[in-house]
């Protein structure tokens, strides 16, 4: 009778197990259920920031390169294209009839003016196209660049692009690197005291490097570094982030500085 009664007892306790067990599963999986939807939910959220963020970050970006555009073109008619004006119109009134050999040499000067200051004209024409261009593809906007940056005769660029590059391109992570290499030569030019600048462009397994550097003052990397160089390397970095990529900076003072964007791309 006592066996009996310990094989009630357990038959019981097996039940009770059992019915627990049933009982507790489900619910566990509801849990499972319930946090795998919040994860998810997160995710999402989290996936349409990202993109809220890179589109922001794309406008910002666009309305920058606009400005930076503006200034160029303002600071080319001042120094470039108003002298070139000036000198034919001062090269026309000094013009003596009287001498017809003399009016006829200063006529063609200013005719020779009057054809420099068109073929800037079309260049700033170009320049106005920029969103165009960018489009077109990022190695056209370099080069594009690169020549407004020679045309000052401080700098000597050195340009090597791959010929490699993917056919398909994205013209918004396009404009985003653009702006980068925007950043990097202002730097330069307002902080670097340099004479040398090489710019490299190269495409390796999906990914896209753009290398920038020059002959400049350098910088401390660990110490105090100019706020506006300060800010453009953070902005660098910032959007070399945004697009999945990243930056490298390498610098000493005296001893120029390194800059090499990585983005995955297209």
């Amino acid at each position: 009778m006592v066996i009996a009664g310990f094989k009630d007892l357990d038959i019981n306790e097996l039940v009770l197990t059992t019915t627990l067990i049933f009982l507790i599963a489900p619910a566990f999986l509801l849990l499972y259920i319930f946090i795998y939807n919040r994860r998810k939910k997160r995710h999402i959220e989290e996936k349409e920031q990202m993109r809220e963020n890179f589109e922001a970050e794309v406008v910002k970006t666009q309305m920058e390169v606009q400005e930076q555009t503006m200034q160029t073109i303002g600071a080319d008619l001042h120094d470039n294209i108003g002298q070139l004006l000036s000198l034919t119109s001062f090269t026309l009134g000094s013009i003596e009839l009287d001498d017809p050999e003399k009016a006829r040499g200063k006529i063609n000067a200013a005719i020779d003016l009057t054809s420099r200051s068109i073929k800037e004209m079309r260049l700033l024409g170009r320049l106005l196209q920029g969103e165009q261009l960018i489009g077109m593809g990022l190695p056209d906007a370099i080069r594009q660049e690169v020549k407004w940056a020679e045309k000052s005769g401080q700098y000597q660029v050195t340009c090597l692009i791959d010929e490699e590059l993917p056919a398909q391109n994205n013209p918004d992570k396009d404009l985003i690197i653009f702006r980068i290499l925007q950043e990097a030569l202002n730097n330069i030019i307002k902080h670097a005291g340099a004479t040398q600048i090489n710019i490299k462009l190269m495409y390796t397994g999906g990914q896209l490097t753009l290398h920038i550097n020059d002959n400049g003052s350098g910088f401390n990397l660990n110490g105090q570094m100019p706020a506006q160089s300060g800010m453009g390397l953070y902005n660098m970095r910032k959007r070399a982030e945004i697009v999945g990529g990243r930056v490298n900076i390498e610098s000493a003072q005296g001893e120029g500085a390194s800059i090499t964007i990585y983005i995955p791309y297209p």
